[in-house]
């Protein structure tokens, strides 16, 4: 076959198999496009995820016919005046965007410079399908149709439309905090998902988009090194999420996903997270433009930078001088759920026993708690033997026929939570601890539609939720396996490890990975008193229960010193 030149219609195609991948990689180019022209004002519309349909409209500085026309051809932008390409400071500059939108979809640009007129050109899958004037306020509206609608081999690869519209509001979120003078409107499927007004402050905009609860749990981070600075929010270490979704890095206003800064913010919080668990933050770096260089992907939202040890060293000391300067802080406490169980271990002797049989041993109806008055069973008659002691609120000594035991008191009751939701996950029901006055939780849209898909499931693990409008679930019961938790808590990490696999994985996976995270709430910590009656309730449970000797993540829940053994540590062998 001889070499030919490409024309250009699949020249294009080609070009927006890197840069337009799916409704939220068109929408981030027209929201760029956007901010670029210098809006004050961005509104967004999106049908079934962008999947059905996509409307930018800005009131930013706007284009004549001639401008439009040269828009849409590869390669033409106003972003560049000259070479110097390493000096670019606009979101785009390729010049690719709005080419590669129109060859694989119905691209309509209604445009008007200020003290000019309206003019609209449509692109219709490459051909020029309408170029005529148009009455238009000053600004820029540009709407995309039948996405993918000529190029079966891309569209089945989109996945659904709430996949699709969660990525899409991903997108929005994070060009919307890098901008907080700018006002956001955006719309999904005729219904508002936020509207925030231009010229917030960096901390409301990000608890806006973030959590309403984020600033009064964040430290404020200020710092910069020979030039580079870096800026922003970070939560609290007590303060944290089930995945690491929530974590916003901007390099000179572009939002990108390095994983560089990825790992400098890991290194930050090193020892100071729960394994786990991930902070939310939102940094803001300021690098001279010579000294990285974004021209690295079509998306852009990779960069490289010159002195990389540098920066990464600078993000990890800045962090970590912030959270050591309000070391003393810790999560502010949420009022109690009206409604919810008082904490019975300051009730009466007999329902700090109900509340032990519930904790341990009361999920069976024949399971009983020994009461410390009773006579002390014997070690030989279980094989965890009997309890003696706690160490450091931590560990459970117990003594068995043949040695010494110490068991990790957090490590062993979450594999004992995990496998009795696994019998709801495989059809059982469990048992329910229904609320009294059912609590709102207040969540972004998407987690709230992964909750919403998956509330039949979630039902069989005890968890009972109902949507509650665009942005709020009901709950209604908690597993009663779990005693007296928070829901909020629960629910925001069961949507975020929802959120995180998504349809990767299988049901029955992705409910066991839900059924993990339930564990580890409904779990007894480390740094509570058990007495004799929950320690050895603690035992018995374990004796009865599979992999009860390792938690959910693989670590021994028990050791043993055997009798040899304590008398090899004393010289005595």
């Amino acid at each position: 076959m001889s070499i030919r030149r490409l024309p250009d219609h699949l020249i294009n195609r080609i070009a927006a198999g890197e840069v337009v991948e799916r409704p939220a990689s068109a929408l981030k180019e027209l929201v760029e496009n956007a901010l670029d022209a210098g809006a004050s004002h961005i509104a967004v519309s999106m049908a079934a995820g962008g999947i059905g349909g996509l409307e930018v409209r800005d009131d930013g500085r706007g284009m004549t016919a001639a401008e439009l026309r040269l828009a849409v051809e590869r390669h033409a932008t106003s972003k560049l005046p000259d070479d110097a390409i390493e000096a670019v400071a606009t979101m785009g500059f390729r010049g690719e965007a709005l080419p590669s939108i129109a060859s694989v979809a119905k691209l309509s640009l209604t445009s008007r410079p200020a003290g000019g007129e309206g003019w609209r050109l449509t692109i219709d899958n490459g051909r020029v399908a309408e170029d005529r004037p148009a009455s238009a306020p000053p600004g820029t509206s540009v709407v995309v149709t039948d996405l993918f609608a000529r190029v079966p081999a891309r569209a089945k690869f989109l996945r659904t439309e709430r996949a699709e519209r969660a990525t899409c509001l991903d997108v929005i979120r994070r060009l919307a905090m890098s901008r907080p003078d700018v006002a956001f409107a955006v719309k999904s499927d005729g219904r508002t998902t936020f509207d925030l007004p231009a010229g917030q402050d960096v901390a409301t905009r990000v608890a806006a988009l973030t959590d309403p609860e984020m600033v009064a749990n964040s430290v404020r981070v200020d710092s910069d090194r020979e030039g580079t600075s870096v800026t922003g929010l970070a939560s609290l270490p007590t303060f944290t999420r089930g995945v690491s979704d929530h974590q916003y890095l901007f390099v000179n206003d572009r939002p990108v996903k390095d994983r560089l800064l990825v790992g400098a913010v890991r290194g930050a919080y090193a020892e100071m997270v729960a394994r786990g668990r991930h902070p939310i933050v939102a940094l803001f770096l300021s690098v001279p433009m010579a000294d990285v260089d974004v021209n690295v992907h079509p998306a852009k939202t990779e960069v490289r930078f010159r002195q990389a040890a540098s920066v990464r060293s600078l993000v990890v000391s800045s962090l970590r001088r912030a959270l050591d300067e309000n070391g003393h802080r810790s999560v502010r406490p949420r009022p109690l759920a009206t409604g919810w169980r008082t904490d019975l271990r300051s009730a009466s002797p007999a329902a700090a026993v109900r509340e032990s049989e519930a904790t341990f041993g009361g999920w069976e109806p024949s399971a009983r708690v020994e009461f410390a008055t009773e006579p002390v069973p014997r070690a030989l008659d279980y094989p965890l033997g009997v309890a003696r002691g706690q160490v450091a609120k931590t560990y459970v000594v117990a003594e068995a026929a043949d040695g010494l035991i110490l068991v990790d008191q957090h490590a062993a009751h979450e594999r004992l939570v995990l496998e009795r939701l696994r019998t709801g996950a495989a059809g059982a029901q469990l048992p329910v601890q229904t609320l009294l006055l059912p609590e709102v939780v207040e969540l972004e849209e998407s987690a709230c539609d992964r909750l919403e898909a998956a509330a039949e499931d979630l039902s069989r693990l005890g968890l009972l939720l109902e949507r509650f409008g665009p942005g709020a679930v009901l709950v209604r019961g908690l597993p009663a396996v779990l005693g007296s938790i928070e829901p909020r808590d629960l629910v925001v990490d069961v949507a975020d490890e929802l959120g995180a696999f998504d349809q990767a994985l299988g049901l029955a996976e992705r409910l066991d990975l839900v059924a993990s995270t339930m564990a580890c709430h409904g779990s007894v910590r480390a740094g509570r008193a058990l007495n004799v009656a929950e320690m050895n309730a603690l035992l018995r449970q374990m004796e009865t229960t599979p992999h009860s000797g390792q938690c959910n993540h693989g670590r021994p829940t028990w050791v043993k010193l055997d009798h040899d053994d304590i008398e090899r540590l004393f010289g005595r062998r």
